[in-house]
Order: C-alpha cells, then sequence, then structure tokens
C-alpha cells in the first residue's frame, strides 16, 4: 500500500515517537501530514522541526497542525481534565459523556471526532500514551478520600462532589467510550488504516520492574497502566474484527524508549525546573508526632535550579548518566529508538509483514471455532429437539443471550413457524391476516403468552394500542436519569422494534419481505455443488418448516439487517 500523496493524521506527533513517525512519513512521500498534540505550542515546534528536514530531504508534504485533548468535547480541548473537574457543571457534563449511552450528540461532539471527520486522513497513527494518560488520573487516591469520608461519618450531601470525582475517573468506562468515539469516527471519515503505537506499561519487564514511582513493586498506579494498555489492546482487537473500511493495527515497543536529545541544561520535573533547596542545620525528630511531608522549617530556597548534563527520553522524562546507564542495561528494561518504531509503523502502513503487530499476533494465537465443535452442533441441537418432543414444549428463548430484540425475533418467527408452517408459506400471506391470526393464536394458547411475558417481553397487539406485559419489561430499559418513557405511538413504535412482540400488520409485511429476501436469494443461486455458497436452496428448504427455525431465521437478519456477523474463523 503506497503512501505516495495520501493524508495522514498523527496522533500525539509532538511526542517523541511521534515526532520520528513523522519524519519517517515524509520519506515516504506523503501529500499532506496533520500533526496533532496536547498544546498549540507542541505543534509549532513540531512543525517548524518538521520543516526544516524537509529542506533537507527535498520531499514537500502539506504540514498542518491541530491541538487539544482528544478525549473531551472540542469546546473543553484546550482546558486541562483538573480544570474540568473542578466545574461542577462541567464535571457533571464530563460525567454524562462518559457514563451516558453513546448518541449522536456525544459523538459529534467529541474532538477527535471533529478532527477525524472534518481532515478524513486516509491513515491514522496514534501514538498518544493512552494508558498513562487515564491511569494516571490516580483512582486510587482518589478513591481513598472518599472512603476516609465515609469512615468519618461525612453528611451524604458533603459527599456529592468526592463521589463525582471518583466516578469521572474511573479507567475501564473512560476507555470504553474512547474506543467508541474512535470507531465512529473512523468509520464516517473512511479512514483506511489505523495504527497504534501502543506500551506494555512496564518497558517489556515483568511483576519484578524496579522502577515503580512508589515503595510498591510494582506500584499500582504502574499495573494499572499495564491494565489499561491490556484492555486498549482487545478493544482495538474487536475493532479490528468489525467489517468496514478501516484496518486496526497495533504496535507495542516492550524496552524504553531514548532518545530525543543529550545536552546540559536545567532539570525539569512534571513541567517546572528543580529548585535547588538546602537545610543548613538538622531538625528534631518529634517522636510520636506526625512527619509532614511538606513543610518549610528548616528549608532554604536558593533561588536557583538544578543544572546537569541528561538525556531526554521525551514523555517519560529526563535521565541522569547513571540512570540511563542502569535502565539501558542488558538485563533491565533496556532500549529501543524511537526511529525504529517509526520504520515499523512505516512498513506496517505499506502492508509489510514486520512480525510486530499484535492485533494480527491475537488473531493468529486465539483459539477460534473448531472441526469438532461443528460436529457436536448437530448433536446439541438434536437432543435439544428430542427433549422438547418428549415434554411437549418447544424452547425459544428465555433472555438470557439478549439482548431483548434477539428475544423477541426469536420468538416472532416461532408464532409465525406455528402459524404458517414454512417460508414459501410466509412469503405468499397477507400481514394484516397474519395480525389477525396471531392474535387469536396468543389468546386461545395461553401457555405461549404466559412463556413470552414471563421472560420480560411485552406482547403489542395488532391495533398499536392495546398490549399485554408481565411484571417486570425489560424494555425500555430502566433510565440513567430522567428520561422520558411517556407512552407515546413514537415511544412505542421504539420500544416494539427493540424488544416487543409485535403483532402489528406493519411488522408482518417486514417478516414477509424478509421471506421473499431469502428465497429470491436461495432461488438465484439454486442447489450448489461446490463450496461456493453455504445459504443455498438446500440450506433454506423454503417449503418445509426446517426454513422457519427461529435461530436460522434470526441469524439471516442479524447478518443482512443488522451488519452483525464474524468477518474472522
Amino acid at each position: 500500500m503506497s503512501l505516495q500523496g495520501k493524508t495522514v493524521l498523527v496522533l500525539g506527533g509532538a511526542g517523541l515517537v511521534g515526532r520520528a513517525v513523522c519524519r519517517e512519513l515524509i520519506r515516504a512521500g506523503v501529500g499532506r501530514l496533520i500533526v496533532a498534540a496536547l498544546t498549540e505550542r507542541e505543534v509549532g515546534e513540531a512543525l517548524e522541526e518538521l520543516s526544516e528536514q524537509m529542506g533537507t530531504t527535498g520531499s514537500a508534504p502539506e504540514l498542518q497542525g491541530v491541538w487539544g485533548n482528544v478525549m473531551v468535547r472540542a469546546s473543553w480541548k484546550d482546558r486541562s481534565f483538573r480544570e474540568l473537574l473542578a466545574d461542577p457543571q462541567t464535571r457533571r457534563r464530563l460525567l454524562r459523556d462518559i457514563w451516558d449511552t453513546l448518541d449522536e450528540e456525544i459523538l459529534s461532539a467529541n474532538w477527535l471526532y471533529q478532527i477525524l471527520t472534518g481532515y478524513r486522513p486516509h491513515f491514522v497513527v496514534d501514538c498518544i500514551n493512552t494508558a498513562t494518560v487515564v491511569a494516571y488520573q490516580d483512582v486510587y487516591t482518589a478513591s481513598q478520600r472518599l472512603l476516609e469520608e465515609l469512615e468519618r461519618g461525612a453528611p451524604s450531601d458533603s459527599l456529592s462532589e468526592e463521589v463525582e470525582q471518583v466516578l469521572a475517573i474511573q479507567y475501564i468506562p473512560q476507555l470504553i467510550r474512547h474506543v467508541q468515539i474512535l470507531a465512529g469516527a473512523l468509520e464516517r471519515a473512511g479512514t483506511e488504516v489505523y495504527l497504534k503505537v501502543g506500551t506494555t506499561g512496564t518497558g517489556g519487564m515483568g511483576f519484578n520492574v524496579p522502577y515503580t514511582h512508589s515503595e510498591g513493586r510494582p506500584s499500582r498506579m504502574l499495573l494499572s497502566k499495564s491494565a489499561v494498555a491490556g484492555a486498549h489492546t482487545l478493544l482495538l482487537y474487536l475493532l479490528g474484527r468489525t467489517p468496514g473500511r478501516t484496518i486496526i493495527k497495533e504496535i507495542k515497543p516492550a524496552a524504553a524508549v531514548a532518545w530525543k536529545r543529550i545536552a546540559y541544561g536545567p532539570v525539569y520535573r512534571g513541567g517546572r525546573p528543580v529548585e535547588l533547596q538546602d537545610c543548613p542545620q538538622p531538625l528534631e525528630l518529634c517522636f510520636g508526632g506526625l512527619l509532614a511531608l511538606h513543610s518549610e522549617e528548616g528549608v532554604v530556597r536558593l533561588g536557583r535550579y538544578l543544572e546537569a548534563p541528561f538525556i531526554d527520553a521525551g514523555e517519560n522524562g529526563v535521565f541522569a548518566r547513571s540512570e540511563f546507564e542502569i535502565l539501558s542495561e542488558e538485563g533491565q528494561m533496556e532500549f529501543i529508538t524511537p526511529e525504529e518504531i517509526a520504520q515499523v509503523v512505516r512498513w506496517e502502513l505499506e502492508g509489510r509483514n514486520t512480525g510486530h503487530d499484535v492485533i494480527d499476533a491475537l488473531d493468529g494465537s486465539v483459539l477460534g471455532p473448531t472441526y469438532r465443535a461443528g460436529n457436536l452442533r448437530a448433536r446439541a441441537l438434536a437432543m435439544l429437539e428430542a427433549l422438547e418432543r418428549e415434554h411437549g414444549v418447544e424452547g425459544v428463548a428465555f433472555e438470557m443471550l439478549g439482548p431483548p430484540r434477539l428475544s423477541k425475533l426469536l420468538w416472532e418467527a416461532h408464532l409465525l413457524r406455528l402459524e404458517v408452517g414454512s417460508l414459501r408459506a410466509l412469503a405468499v400471506s397477507d400481514p394484516d391476516q397474519l395480525s389477525a391470526r396471531l392474535e387469536r393464536r396468543l389468546k386461545t394458547q395461553p401457555e405461549l403468552r404466559q412463556r413470552i411475558l414471563s421472560i420480560g417481553l411485552a406482547i403489542l397487539a395488532p391495533d398499536g394500542r392495546r398490549w399485554w406485559r408481565g411484571a417486570e419489561l425489560k424494555i425500555p430499559e430502566p433510565p440513567a436519569r430522567n428520561e422520558d418513557l411517556r407512552i407515546t405511538p413514537e415511544h412505542v413504535h421504539r420500544w416494539a422494534e427493540q424488544g416487543w412482540v409485535d403483532l402489528r400488520p406493519e411488522n408482518m409485511a417486514c417478516w414477509v419481505r424478509r421471506a421473499r429476501q431469502i428465497l429470491e436469494h436461495s432461488q438465484r443461486i439454486g442447489p450448489r455443488l461446490d463450496s461456493s455458497e453455504t445459504h443455498d436452496s438446500l440450506y433454506w428448504q423454503p417449503d418445509a418448516e426446517e426454513a422457519l427455525r427461529p435461530g436460522k431465521v434470526a441469524a439471516w437478519i442479524f447478518v443482512h439487517e443488522d451488519g452483525g456477523y464474524r468477518m474472522k474463523r
């Protein structure tokens, strides 16, 4: 796959790996390169450096920059996460963005979505250290504060802010929402390839990693980073198994990444220069008292800053010679250069087999469906069918598998099978007559009606104004907030589509149309004597009850109407 003349978006393009990737893409001859980073300053510096490089390579792609936090709304993109949490109104809107069901408003308001749909890149390279961004919000400290408040009996009204803070920084809900938005944005942008530069969290080392940033070995924060990174990979793995245009890849450097520059100067930590301090006289240890982690007692601030030779490892910070020496020693993290990572990124985008795509590795190593299980499936179905004949009860749906739409489809197909018998008979049925016949059957066979209502499904009568229900309803779902549950024609129609057995003529017309579509397809391809088709006329048997098996028909609906099919076996 050629990169020549293509538009490429590099998220985290101002970082250590991101800049190396940008340089490699310029050498590959991309037509337009969009560098995305957190701040305008970072983007400006990166574009300046890349422009200088283009002067020496002869390549001249169009360079553009965009900045802001891609995890939040576009209107908040330049505000820190701490600032968003501090504002009660913004914090509550942020909570809704994370916890509510994803809708068009949440999707379209997100900054990542707007970047992707605005630029419509052919390729996206994501060099943001998402696991660090999410995990280092530190749910542990926030939860500890909340627990302490609860233990001291703080009144509930004073706990609301602490509770909201903890909810806002839950790792997995944030990550899931981020990937959901990414999936929608990639689809609408028509992106060909999305490649994530991920992390192991420990530089390739295990639980024995010595560099823990705390007294724990390893710290909970570090393990959280690895856990989030792993969860992110599995979500991308699922995205890669979703039918669509975008190819999903991820490479995971399992070593320290270095380096950006070697220099002498002020040492920065947390974005600030380290101030030189002194304590000229020893202080008395007050045994029995509390140790203050922050105190100015006896401390003299010298008004100067720590300066030393250092090696800049980009987002991982700066290291002294001895720190880098131990970090890169054989048997420790060791290291990999950003240029090597960038080379693998380019090769993967070009379609070469590098062996370093972890999504492909998961695809090749997971246990999928088996031949033996396929053989045993027929036996299991036969045994279940024999038990149904023995007891005079057909197993249709218990609302264990879900969603309610699945149970609804299975029950509707079962009722139609009882009423008309075959696929061909359904295809020539009159929808109005079908509605009346199904209502009569449910009135005269209460055991059928009872089995539907008892699992939480409602039954909507043909006139759309009467219904049967049990004590509990699966649809509509319990509202997450003050959602409108008024009974209106629009709401009833939506609920019927989502999970009510729908006897209205318009729904029967839908079933008749489905039967005709299946018949047309099976007749067009006929009985096949080769292996090119699975669902030919021999599979459907349109004149037999076999064709109207609820599971078989519902599977067809999921594939052809809902796009819910398995693309890899």
